[in-house]
């Protein structure tokens, strides 16, 4: 539930940002219908309108709530609006410029902001309601477990107090537990669900398998409180559709971080395919002049949920491999042909990946996509593995700033590069993405681990 609200938090918060500063604009407009003189106006505005975001945050308008998490939340914006008042006027008196705003324009610009967040927040708790009874603003919900308390939870959900929350599938594990963790499985990786509430009124032999898989998941995961407990009070404890639960596993990058993250790929992504267009034009007349078709390489590789897709890269080798088995280029693989040497060494076969990233495939950033086969082969050797796979797939990270770029012959390897991944994952930043994207530009010449 938190996702969609706060992306939907995010959103009002802009957009409100805007309206204020258009208050500021309108209050100038409407003191002086001719537009002149136009002096600081505009840059006073403005200023409302960014400083709005920050202190509205601080002081709650945008926080959501577990007990009412479509409260207007009205007192709180209020409140926060005198606060970006309060800062402007100490502003202009500290720097001695208070007769560049006129005391109408002052009030004006407040009396119309008031209206304004009035006017937002009715609008957007009606359209923010529209969504939740629509089955769009809520959890998607899978319930697994057995006897009683599969069956409580399950109606729980279903009553969720908030309407919003979502029942998608309830699974038992009573009868055979691996087929219906299957199943599970396969519904959290066709994206139709993404919190999975687990109902034991007794821990038993299924819960720590059951666990373990599904940490490796891009999902939510809860653990419901036993039947004793749900009727009480409980601190410490998240409430997906109401129920008290104990939170195992978080989606990483969720809410609004994955606009944030999805907007850094489309607009950086967009701008160095920009970029690098006519260097991959020369690279593909002269893989066409050199070794022939085809100039680009598809292969099947795990992404994102632990689903498949088509990774592109510019062919380097003489062979081209997406199976079953699939063999890792090694220092000087007879496969790699001349040209490939040089493009693999300055990693200007990966290019074609930008094209992956603005289609949503991968990121500019994230753990490096492995071949099936390696990833088969390698979550058998290593606890968490497929944990990588709860991001986008990314043409650099952070394992690979660190030097681990390259094979990885050995399981001691992977498990420094998953260490790498999973330390990206948990920490993910817009800061933490740029500095791995001017990282990678300035080793990338003198890498010596890429054949």
């Amino acid at each position: 539930m938190r996702e969609n609200l706060s992306i939907a938090m995010g959103v009002l918060s802009i957009v409100e940002a805007a309206l204020l500063t258009g208050c500021g604009l309108l209050a100038h407009l409407l003191l002086n219908p001719t537009w002149s003189p136009v002096g600081w106006y505009p840059v006073g505005a403005l200023a409302l309108g960014i400083a709005s975001i920050p202190l509205l945050r601080l002081f709650g308008a945008y926080r959501i709530s577990q007990t009412h998490p479509l409260e207007p939340r009205v007192f709180q914006a209020l409140v926060g609006w005198m606060a970006v008042f309060a800062a402007f006027l100490a502003f202009l008196n500290l720097t001695q410029t208070t007769e560049a705003f006129s005391r109408s324009w002052i009030v004006a610009s407040f009396a119309l902001g008031v209206l304004a967040l009035l006017l937002a927040r009715a609008v957007s708790l009606r359209y923010l309601r529209q969504l939740g009874n629509a089955g769009r603003l809520g959890p998607r919900v899978a319930v697994i477990g057995r006897g009683q308390a599969l069956h409580d939870i399950a109606q729980a959900v279903l009553r969720d107090p908030f309407g919003l929350a979502r029942l998608i599938e309830a699974h038992d594990l009573e009868r055979n537990p691996d087929a219906a963790m299957q199943r599970l499985i396969a519904t959290i990786r066709a994206g139709k669900v993404s919190e999975v509430l687990i109902a034991l009124d007794e821990p038993d032999d299924t819960l720590e398998p059951l666990i373990h898989t599904l940490k490796s998941e891009a999902v939510a995961v809860h653990m419901a409180l036993p039947s004793s407990l749900r009727g009480t009070p409980v601190l410490g404890f998240d409430r997906p559709a109401g129920i008290p639960a104990l939170a195992l596993s978080e989606v990483p990058l969720s809410g609004w971080a994955s606009v944030v993250k999805r907007v850094e790929d489309l607009v950086l992504g967009s701008l160095l395919l920009m970029l690098a267009a006519p260097m991959m034009g020369l690279i593909a007349v002269a893989i066409l002049l050199t070794m022939g078709r085809p100039i680009l390489f598809r292969q099947h590789r795990l992404g994102f949920n632990n689903n498949t897709f088509a990774v592109y890269k510019f062919r380097t080798m003489t062979t081209v491999e997406d199976g079953a088995v699939v063999t890792q280029a090694r220092r000087d693989d007879p496969r790699i042909t001349p040209l490939g040497r040089i493009l693999r060494r300055t990693s200007l076969d990966e290019l074609p990946q930008l094209m992956n990233v603005l289609r949503g495939d991968m990121s500019l950033v994230g753990p490096r996509p492995h071949a099936i086969s390696h990833n088969t082969h390698y979550a058998a050797l290593i606890d968490g593995y497929l944990g990588r796979h709860r991001v986008k797939p990314g043409i650099t990270g952070w394992a690979q700033v660190n030097g681990l770029r390259g094979e990885t012959d050995t399981p001691d390897k992977m498990r420094r590069r998953l260490e790498y991944d999973l330390h990206y994952i948990e920490n993910w930043s817009l800061l933490f993405d740029l500095r791995i994207i001017a990282q990678t530009i300035t080793i990338l010449l003198g890498d010596r681990n890429a054949y």
